[in-house]
């Protein structure tokens, strides 16, 4: 097998979900020819079912690969992992499963910002597994956002907007794992115009051009002149004309209800969502098997898949990795035009 210096540093999830068996499936499929997993070996035998993939090669670390015979799959064993993953029932809340899952987010980004790995790209995980854990993140980005920063402490503390993209679609989030009502005050001029300069810096990477970027409304109508909130002229607007004075192609805000039809047209190449179900629900619908979910604003690349850990079907060969195929080949896109 032949990997770069540098692997793609593929994070194994929650154990008892969907997880390491897309790993296993993508594997299969040629997928993971440039990766490195990190996680517990022995889940990913579970994972392999009767069918098989190989042999699974346990590497000391993701920077010697010297040793993984031809045909293998290369993982990382993380230090401290609870021990007797591979026992733990599927489809089951566990806290050891949520410690779990968070020490191979940790140790995949210290890899990544030691120089280590190319780009890090998680498997699904449980958030009730997490607080059981004693965890306090919401959700994978929360996550990365806090253990890059505390990579330098001297450094901000990098500020990070999900991105949901397809074939079709890219969507970026100004608020994402809060209450609606929550979210609703988060929806500030800073948050706005914040959103916009990281989607601008970001899809400028990957692009020819500056990129036209379309904001949704937050309100019916963005608001109909303020009969339905005024979210619109008091934040939203404003933000956006303080972005056009940066340089910034944007324009909006539009009608939440008909500005993601617009872009799917082409008219624009992102659109900017103020909540977490505004933006998502356009994207997942058109099919999450092609999702690709990318945090901004990163100092490292980090893509996943458009989906959950699934415990309704894990251990029963029904995962479809197309999504997480689809995220390992964004990372790599993305790493290749990283400045």
């Amino acid at each position: 097998m032949s990997i770069p210096t540098k692997p793609l540093l593929v994070t194994m999830g929650d154990a008892a979900g969907i997880g390491p068996e897309t790993i296993v499936k993508a594997w299969q499929l040629g997928e993971l020819h440039d990766a490195v997993v990190v996680g517990d070996p022995a889940v990913l035998r579970r994972a392999r079912g009767p069918a098989g993939v190989g042999m699974t090669a346990v590497v000391e670390h993701p920077a010697d690969l010297s040793g993984v015979p031809p045909g293998c799959l290369p993982v990382w064993l993380p230090r401290d992992l609870p021990p007797g993953l591979a026992g733990l029932p599927l489809g089951v809340v566990d806290a050891r499963n949520g410690a779990a899952a968070a020490r191979c987010i940790e140790q995949a980004v210290r890899a990544v910002q030691g120089g280590f790995g190319a780009a890090i790209v998680t498997a699904p995980i449980h958030k009730e597994a997490l607080a059981a854990a004693g965890l306090s993140y919401p959700g994978h980005t929360e996550m990365l956002q806090a253990l890059a920063a505390a990579h330098d402490p001297q450094a901000p503390v990098p500020a990070v907007r999900m991105m949901l993209a397809n074939e079709e679609l890219r969507v970026v989030l100004v608020t994402i794992h809060t209450s609606l009502r929550q979210a609703i005050d988060a929806v500030t001029f800073d948050a706005v115009l914040q959103t916009l300069r990281i989607a601008q810096r970001a899809a400028a990477a990957w692009q020819d051009g500056p990129p036209r970027i379309a904001v949704a409304g937050l309100n019916p109508h963005a608001g109909e002149g303020g009969l339905f909130g005024d979210e619109e002229i008091r934040i939203i607007g404003p933000a956006v004309q303080a972005a056009v004075a940066e340089g910034i192609r944007a324009t909006g805000p539009y009608a939440p209800d008909t500005v993601f039809m617009r872009a799917r047209r082409g008219e624009f190449d992102l659109v900017i969502a103020m909540t977490h179900d505004h933006g998502l629900i356009p994207v997942k619908y058109l099919g999450v098997e092609q999702g690709v979910n990318v945090t901004l604003g990163l100092p490292f690349v980090r893509t996943s898949p458009d989906h959950g850990t699934a415990f309704d079907i894990a251990g029963q060969g029904l995962a479809d990795p197309s999504s997480l195929v689809a995220a390992l080949r964004m990372a790599r896109r993305l790493v290749a035009v990283r400045p």
